[in-house]
């Protein structure tokens, strides 16, 4: 009986002096489960990352495609050497010589999206990127819909708009908004007009018929208000 319970006295005693044995093992597995979940996490990311924006599928083929027909990268030495040798770089339109910092005119270094401020303030200048390249983009459209909506509807353009029962507002407002978007998009991400072209439709072309299409849409609106009657009707 003695013997008996001896030995249950040591198989206990045994027991006990070879948990903390157990336990740092199952601590150890933890801690090597706890540090490799990371790695794991970490190149599941990885794994979905690539998979999502590692440029692949067909929408970033077709991306690369066009961006490798239509884009020209521009540099800071170019727009150095055009600051150099540009005349209507070296004073503006009004006379004034462009100096750095200055509220306008600024040296096209500074208002340029590729090398300069990306800001809100700076964008929307007056020399800035954005406001001529939207204006330009909705008189464009804006003429070219008062051509089509005048023949349809035989209204004036500030009657397709402000009449009573008429949806002109809603949907200049709605183009207002689309364009001004899809201007800035490229523009917040350091791309100029001129850094895209395509066979006749450059940037030196957009500006020029973008100008002739304004100064066209606010005379035709001044005509019209004159004249009480469609231009295109």
């Amino acid at each position: 009986m003695a013997t008996i319970m001896s030995q249950m006295v040591s198989i206990k005693v045994g027991g006990l002096q070879a948990l903390p044995a157990v336990q740092k093992s199952l601590t150890r597995r933890k801690l090597g489960d706890a540090r490799l979940a990371p790695k794991l996490m970490t190149s599941a990311t990885r794994g979905v990352r690539c998979e999502s924006g590692g440029g692949r599928g067909p929408l970033a083929d077709v991306q690369r495609a066009v961006d490798e027909s239509t884009k020209h990268v521009i540099t800071k030495d170019e727009i150095l050497r055009n600051q150099e040798v540009n005349e209507s770089e070296k004073q503006s339109v009004f006379g004034a010589k462009p100096n750095s910092g200055s509220f306008y005119p600024r040296p096209e270094l500074e208002r340029r999206p590729e090398t300069g401020s990306k800001s809100f303030g700076s964008v929307f200048a007056f020399d800035g990127a954005a406001p001529e390249t939207i204006n330009c983009r909705l008189a464009m459209l804006g003429f070219a819909w008062a051509v089509v909506a005048e023949k349809m509807t035989g209204l004036t353009v500030l009657e397709q708009v402000f009449s009573p029962g008429t949806t002109g507002l809603i949907y200049f407002l709605g183009a207002v908004q689309l364009f001004t978007y899809a201007s800035l998009v490229p523009i917040m991400n350091g791309e100029s007009t001129d850094a895209r072209s395509f066979g006749p439709f450059t940037a030196k072309a957009e500006r020029w018929n973008g100008r002739l299409a304004m100064i066209g849409f606010f005379s035709l609106i001044v005509t019209e208000l004159y004249t009480h009657t469609a231009v295109f009707h």
